[in-house]
């Protein structure tokens, strides 16, 4: 089984660049690495399965320590209590590999914003691998003497178009999204770790049909903060499909990584560097003098990798 995975990364791999080539096992090893999901919530259906299991399958080889769960777990209406009957059809049954059960870090998406949120994070004292302590928060990981910082934020409250929507969104405008911006400001201020990743549902730079105002919220409230600290990657979801994008005047990498089951197609935008509509996850490792990550579709193939240095 190893050696089947380590080859379908490789021939990924290939296809992408001479360069890019994960047939040494040692790639993983002594290195901390995690998955990149979401989007996810179809109850199965689409591409969830596949990919799920594909992802099962992969940590064979990969070993992910943890799941980083940008948002919309559940799509359409969110859940409604943490009994809600989507946390085993879209969660539970779905991501049932033993290599799997390890612990996911989830932050709300647009849709759990349509539903209950708090049962989003109420749900941590019902799952032992969900670990949503609150609607933002941060934690550091360390392996072998690298340490990685990694930020979640609650995107749907700094946007307008959710805050106004009182009746699709309810919770949206009860978030204040300025003492938000405010603790974000001071955990990046205090942040030592050799890497610091911030997660969010919603892109600040990305091609997409959904409103401009969006991003142009995100890059005014969110986007000023990240470029003050020079964070290394900003990663989020929410338009289904794979982006990677270089803004001329900052040094962060923004990733927008596929939905895991549903995906959309795209195309260039300003600062593309690379884009795909196909479904997938992402699948990251960080040591002291790289941190990568490499977009992975349904069939285990690399399509892009994402290489920050030291």
């Amino acid at each position: 089984m190893r050696k089947i995975f380590l080859a379908a990364l490789l021939m990924g791999a290939a296809a992408v660049s001479a360069q890019q080539r994960l047939d040494d096992p040692a790639m993983f090893e002594d290195k901390l690495n995690f998955y990149v999901a979401n989007d996810l919530g179809r109850n199965g259906y689409y591409d969830q399965k596949p990919i799920a299991e594909l992802m099962g399958q992969m940590a064979e080889v990969v070993d992910p320590e943890f799941v980083l769960a940008t948002g919309d777990v559940h799509h359409f209406e969110g859940v409604q209590s943490v009994s809600d009957p989507l946390w085993m059809t879209n969660y539970e049954l779905i991501y049932s590999h033993p290599d799997l059960m390890i612990d996911w870090f989830p932050i709300c998406g647009n849709h759990e914003y349509r539903g209950n949120t708090q049962a989003v994070i109420d749900y941590s004292a019902v799952s032992r691998r969900w670990e949503m302590p609150a609607f933002y928060y941060t934690k550091t990981f360390e392996e072998e003497g690298t340490t990685v910082r990694v930020v979640w934020v609650d995107t749907t409250p700094m946007i307008d178009k959710y805050r106004k929507d009182t009746e699709d969104y309810p919770d949206a405008s009860k978030r204040d999204y300025n003492r938000q911006l405010q603790w974000v400001d001071s955990v990046l201020t205090a942040a030592k770790e050799d890497w610091v990743i911030v997660a969010g549902h919603h892109p600040i730079y990305a091609d997409t049909e959904k409103s401009v105002k969006e991003r142009q919220d995100m890059q005014k409230r969110l986007d000023t903060i990240l470029r003050k600290h020079h964070v290394d990657m900003y990663i989020c979801g929410h338009i289904h499909n794979f982006q990677h994008i270089r803004m001329k005047g900052s040094d962060i990498d923004y990733v927008v990584n596929s939905s895991g089951s549903l995906a959309r197609d795209v195309k260039p935008t300003e600062g593309t560097v690379y884009c795909s509509g196909e479904p997938g996850f992402s699948v990251v490792t960080a040591d002291k003098k790289s941190l990568k990550l490499f977009m992975i579709d349904k069939k285990g193939n690399v399509l892009h990798s994402v290489i920050r240095t030291k």
